[in-house]
Parts: C-alpha cells; structure tokens; sequence
C-alpha cells in the first residue's frame, strides 16, 4: 500500500481503540512500521500525533519518526538525547512515541504497536500485586500474548525512555503484550489488525482477572496446560489440525 493509504488505516485503527471501548478521548496511541527506504536512513514508523482527537484525524496529521538519530540534532545540540530521531509532519509525534519506536526496533517481528488507557487493564494496572506478578495464567487466552502470564512494566512518567525501558523489560521473552504500572496497556503484532485485535483480548482478560479477585482469586493453570496451549496456538496458526 501507498504512505497515504498507511496513514488512513492507522487513523481508522486510531479511531476503532475507542468505537471498541478500550480507550478514550484523546488518550492511547497507535503506530505502524514504515520504511521509506531499504536504506538504514529510511527506516521508521508512522505514529498518531499528540493531542488531536482521533475523530479529528486527517492522513496529513500521521506523523513519521526515524529509526535512526537525526545526525543534526546529535551534531548540533548539546541539550538533544543522543537517540532522538528524526520528525516528519506538521504536528508533533505522540509523547509515547519512545516506546513505540523502541519496541518495533528491538523486536523486527512485528510492525504495529496500540498503547490505550483501557479500564480494567489500567485499574490492574495500579495494583502492587499486579505490578509484582503481572496477570497470571488464570485462563488459557493469556497464551495469546506470547507469553504464559501478562507482566506489568515498572511505572515511569509518560514519554520518557525510563517507561521505554521498563516497557521492553516486561516484554522479554517474546511477550508482544504487557501492562504499564499506573498506567495502562500496550500490545504489539505483524500488523494493525493483530495489535489491535490483541490489546482487546488483553483488556477482555483484565476485566475477567479483576472479576476474580473480587471473588477471592482464581485458580492458575499450571506451566504444564499453558505449554499445550500455547503449542496448540502455534498449530493454529500454522494452518495445522489442532
């Protein structure tokens, strides 16, 4: 597909986060890798502005973000992090951008990232139990986010590389989903869709998790049903008989 047509289908992403009811206002974010070139220079992401309502959203208004420094910057001004990037766009980049550029260049494998504020996920969120153990494996679906139990990323004010860093250390292991302390979610896959579709399921399980505590703590699957869960789900999509 074109730039362009890159551009209308984040915003249309954008706009579902909040249709779906996992977000709100003009809170979240969402990204797509986008190279302009095979280049190293050309390497980067699109990503939804700051502080625009995503109803509001126009192609125009996506911003484009460098894998790489900007050689000027770092060149130039003393007071610049040596890692910031290049910007493309009349308006400016996502305060999260960090995060979203940091996690699609650490992990090659997937190529779009959806950040949201969802309900239950950022209630969890700001639990000291939760920011200890992450959601465990109370239902076999936890599987789907690459990993045998949810993690919750240390807390960290938003924007800055500390909650970047806690967001990639949560995520180790091949985990494409976690929690960010006081915070609120972030989920990652090979495309829109797929991030998307999985930043649902994982406010789906918050919501279930949270339900359980308040019935006095569900009983966890243990490592054993989870390692035939997840080889189930990687027949699955592999096109085999389950």
């Amino acid at each position: 597909m074109t730039e362009f047509q890159a551009r209308q289908q984040l915003i249309d992403h954008a706009r579902a986060m909040n249709a779906l009811g996992i977000n709100h206002g003009k809170a979240g974010n969402v990204s797509l890798r986008w190279d302009r070139s095979k280049t190293p220079e050309g390497a980067g992401l699109l990503i939804t502005p700051s502080a625009l309502a995503y109803d509001r959203l126009q192609p125009r208004d996506i911003v484009w973000v460098s894998m790489r420094p900007d050689p000027d910057l770092v060149a130039t001004d003393s007071e610049t992090l040596p890692d910031t990037p290049v910007f493309d766009g009349g308006r400016r980049a996502s305060s999260e951008w960090r995060m979203h550029r940091d996690l699609l260049r650490a992990r090659p494998e997937l190529s779009a990232v959806v950040h949201t504020h969802s309900r239950h996920a950022a209630a969890l969120s700001c639990l000291a139990k939760v920011q200890r153990e992450g959601i465990p494996p109370f239902h076999y679906m936890i599987a789907l986010s690459g990993a045998s139990r949810i993690a919750c990323a240390a807390y960290a004010r938003f924007g800055t590389q500390a909650l970047s860093e806690a967001m990639l250390d949560a995520l180790a292991g091949g985990a494409m989903a976690c929690l960010l302390a006081h915070h609120g979610l972030i989920a990652a896959g090979p495309d829109l869709p797929s991030a998307l579709a999985l930043a649902e399921e994982v406010e789906a399980l918050a919501a279930m998790y949270a339900i359980t505590l308040t019935l006095g703590g569900p009983a966890i699957l243990e490592n054993p049903a989870m390692d035939a869960v997840e080889q189930a789900f990687a027949a699955y999509r592999s096109g085999q008989a389950l």
